[in-house]
């Protein structure tokens, strides 16, 4: 049986806020860390239709070139331990695209399934906080 940090995640989702006097913002993507297994992923989805639905003036193509970042390619954190990584994603920002505070979670598996859990758990919590 994995021991209960074996199963600890923290995840955080992504947001892009058009105005952030407003303090407005449509979920566009999830961050998910497990800290024991050097587990990290990242995924961005834009809803095109529904951002500009909300927020007509959005700049698609401004959004998409700034949610590359969180794919942690040719960034200041991509050398950095897995957690470390995390945090440096989910630090507070003033800026379009924000991250929620960070969430825990508790896988409920053994420990030879916690990869294949994760990849589901990420799957799970996408589905619900993003789609």
């Amino acid at each position: 049986m994995a021991a209960p940090d074996d199963k600890l995640y923290e995840y955080a989702v992504i947001r892009y806020v058009p105005k952030v006097d407003r303090e407005e913002f449509v979920n566009i993507g999830l961050i998910m860390m497990n800290k024991r297994h050097k587990w990290l992923k990242a995924l961005v989805l834009l809803d095109e239709d529904r951002i500009k639905a909300l927020y007509p003036k959005a700049d698609l193509e401004c959004l998409k070139n700034q949610s590359r970042l969180f794919e942690m390619k040719d960034v200041p954190a991509k050398d950095l331990p897995t957690e470390e990584k995390y945090r440096w994603l989910t630090a507070v920002k003033s800026a379009s695209l924000q991250v929620s505070q960070s969430h825990p979670g508790l896988l409920n598996t053994d420990k030879e399934a916690i990869e294949y859990s994760m990849e589901k758990e990420f799957e799970r919590l996408f589905a619900l906080l993003i789609l």
